[in-house]
């Protein structure tokens, strides 16, 4: 009798394999499941002047972020040179201060829109309902030059990029502790200060405005070239064999895990409070579904392999390895549920509690309630 329950033991283990977050359901996706940086924003007490300063009271009161890191995260050298935002808002705006050390502070694009990452420039990337789709990004040089963008969905998903919308009312400002465009010195640093209004998010939901406890998506990254000094101008070097531009650094907030900033699911977080910023310290609250979705995502991920390697997506769960009941800190258990036809997919999880959250092959996240 026991050498019967060892063997069927056995059986079930191989055909209804039991995960845990412990176990190797993430072996070779670790990178794309980086912890995500999170930041409290507090409202202004003061009229906020954007000058490129910030000498304002409130921005003495906000909290710097960490300094960057590579986009790739620790397996990557830390940037050369730090990076560190700080933001605060009020019902009509989003302040967001950055400081970039830079000994060497140059940029020649002057008009809007062009692409200035081209150059070394500091970025926003912007999703007010965390659903992946109809996003936001603004650039920004030394010279505040903008280029501003909306994306219906990521680029890996075919969406095109809306480069003709434009924020408007935004506001930016850019202070320089050194010379812009002078390689004879060594510059300190450029500190960039904007204000985007909440009415230009308007291109999926009429009011974005935040409420108490609003958590959006976010992300920063700054692009570094490596330079070299020709006729008294910087330029970008060149591999002499290839003749292209050597790789640009990208030194970002959070990181992506990957050289791809158009990765929403993996930004930073940013919850609002109407607390002012001299008030009481909050404590930033990780939404529920956060911890529920990165298995989702492993679907979409380990989903979009196997096309790679087998010209079609899988058919159920046992084809990826991934199980259908999976037990969150030993205590919750959550149901996955995969239905595919043709060339589209849709991951479902349901929670007790009526929970419902889905993922198609486009990358659109949808919750709900039972």
């Amino acid at each position: 009798m026991k050498n019967a329950l060892l063997f069927w033991g056995i059986i079930c283990t191989q055909l209804f394999p039991v995960f845990s977050d412990a176990q190797d359901l993430w072996s070779g996706y670790e990178n794309l499941f980086l912890p995500a940086k999170n930041y409290v924003v507090y409202q202004t007490y003061n009229e906020m002047v954007i000058d490129g300063k910030a000498d304002e009271l409130s921005w003495q009161q906000a909290s710097w972020t960490d300094n960057f890191g590579d986009i790739e995260g620790s397996r990557k050298p830390k940037p050369l040179y730090p990076t560190r935002v700080k933001m605060l808002w009020d019902k009509n705006f989003l302040y967001i201060l950055a400081e970039l050390t830079e000994p060497n502070i140059w940029c020649y694009y002057t008009t809007r829109d062009q692409i200035v990452f081209h150059e070394n420039d500091f970025e926003i990337f912007i999703d007010p309902d965390r659903n992946t789709h109809n996003y936001y990004e603004f650039e920004v040089n030394a010279a505040n030059t903008l280029f501003d963008l909306f994306l219906p969905k990521p680029y890996r998903n075919g969406g095109p990029p809306d480069i003709s919308w434009n924020a408007a009312g935004f506001k930016s400002a850019v202070s320089i502790d050194g010379t812009l465009n002078d390689p004879s010195d060594v510059d300190k640093s450029w500190t960039v200060e904007i204000a985007i209004p909440f009415s230009s998010f308007d291109k999926e939901i009429e009011n974005q405005t935040p409420v108490d406890g609003s958590v959006w998506k976010i992300d920063f990254s700054r692009v570094e070239w490596k330079t070299e000094i020709v006729n008294g101008k910087y330029e970008k070097i060149k591999n002499v064999q290839t003749g292209r531009f050597l790789p640009e650094d990208n030194w970002v907030w959070s990181p992506t895990g990957e050289i791809n900033m158009h990765v929403p699911e993996r930004w930073g977080m940013l919850q609002f409070t109407t607390n002012p910023v001299n008030g009481k310290n909050v404590t930033f609250q990780l939404p529920p579904e956060e911890k529920l979705e990165k298995y989702l995502w492993l679907v979409y991920y380990k989903q979009q392999n196997f096309r790679k390697t087998n010209g079609r997506f899988a058919t159920s769960l046992a084809e990826l390895s991934v199980p259908e009941v999976v037990t969150i800190d030993k205590k919750q258990s959550i149901d996955l549920k995969l239905s595919t036809k043709e060339n589209h997919f849709l991951v479902e999880l349901t929670t007790v509690d009526g929970l419902v959250l889905s993922l198609n092959e486009d990358s659109f996240l949808q919750k709900s309630h039972l």
